[in-house]
């Protein structure tokens, strides 16, 4: 046993001796080969690498997939890096688009309250909403005009489209303005086309109801309702809504203006009443008084109905 494991190793170190050998000439022969500077030499080489570079392709694959590996990496961090950039940029676009959709709704707003055809004797006064106190008991808004810009208790008030309220409680600088969702407002109306006459109670809901109409038959989801001017508080003829079926089967009011965007109110002067003088004389408003100067309060309103009536009698 000792003798053949003695002989085994001697037939291994002589096999690896003559393989090193080899290897050792191989090298310094190719070394040689590439090292020779001759004709015949360079085209031996030239054959050598025609022959073995095109099946050393399979040799070159990890090579070529750790550069695309690593190329790719880079891509990567690159889009990372304008990803965050974009994302950036997205914040800033929201932050115009929220500033520029709020200056279009204002602008918007602005242009309908310039627009809007109302009665040429019909002065008014635009005001800024400063707060809004609305609750479920008491819906109301406040404007940053007042007494001194001449307004009066009982004066309507509109935005862009239609009948927003009435102002009941003025201060030198502010004043304020009950919606006709409020339970305590009240204002007389005319539907149309079929031209019955009602009342429009506000009872702290989005569409208020409908009360003391001569013939709900004639009434249709979809009519017309606008201020009547009975009473001779509101003008005739401003645009409150439109009828519509309520869950309760009841005649209500969707109401033109936009409650949700109140931001601008226009102040309408209205025109002041007649005096009555006789038992049994009607009420009934001026068709030929001229438009109420700006700034104009209650006083010289009276004032000057006074001297006109008096130079009518002269």
């Amino acid at each position: 046993m000792a003798k053949n494991r003695r002989h085994g190793e001697d037939y291994v170190t002589p096999v690896r001796r003559i393989l090193v050998g080899l290897v050792v000439v191989s090298l310094l022969l190719v070394f040689l080969v590439w090292r020779i500077d001759s004709p015949r030499v360079e085209r031996f080489r030239a054959q050598i690498v025609d022959t073995l570079v095109p099946n050393m392709e399979w040799a070159l694959v990890p090579v070529t997939k750790a550069a695309g590996l690593i190329e790719g990496f880079q891509s990567y961090a690159r889009l990372a890096e304008q990803n965050q950039e974009l994302r950036r940029e997205l914040q800033q676009m929201k932050a115009w688009r929220e500033a520029a959709l709020q200056l279009e709704q204002e602008n918007a707003q602005l242009l309908d309250l310039n627009n809007v055809r109302l009665d040429a004797r019909l002065s008014f006064v635009t005001g800024v909403v400063l707060a809004d106190s609305g609750s479920p008991f008491r819906q109301s808004v406040l404007l940053n005009v007042g007494a001194r810009d001449g307004l009066v208790d009982g004066w309507a008030a509109m935005d862009g489209l239609g009948l927003v309220g009435r102002i009941s409680g003025v201060g030198d600088q502010t004043s304020r303005v009950i919606l006709l969702t409020d339970s305590n407002s009240r204002i007389p109306i005319t539907i149309q086309p079929s031209g019955q006459t009602g009342l429009l109670r506000g009872d702290n809901t989005a569409q208020p109801p409908l009360e003391f109409i001569e013939n709900t038959d004639e009434v249709r989801p979809g009519d017309r309702v606008v201020s009547s001017g009975d009473g001779g508080l509101f003008p005739a003829g401003l645009l409150v809504g439109e009828v519509v079926r309520g869950p309760d089967r009841r005649l209500r009011v969707r109401l033109a203006a936009d409650y949700g965007r109140l931001e601008f109110l226009r102040v309408l002067r209205s025109h002041p009443g007649e005096f009555v003088e006789d038992a049994g004389a009607l009420i009934v408003m001026n068709p030929v008084m001229a438009p109420v100067a700006e700034g104009e309060s209650a006083d010289d309103i009276a004032a000057r109905t006074a001297g006109e009536a008096g130079e009518a009698e002269q």
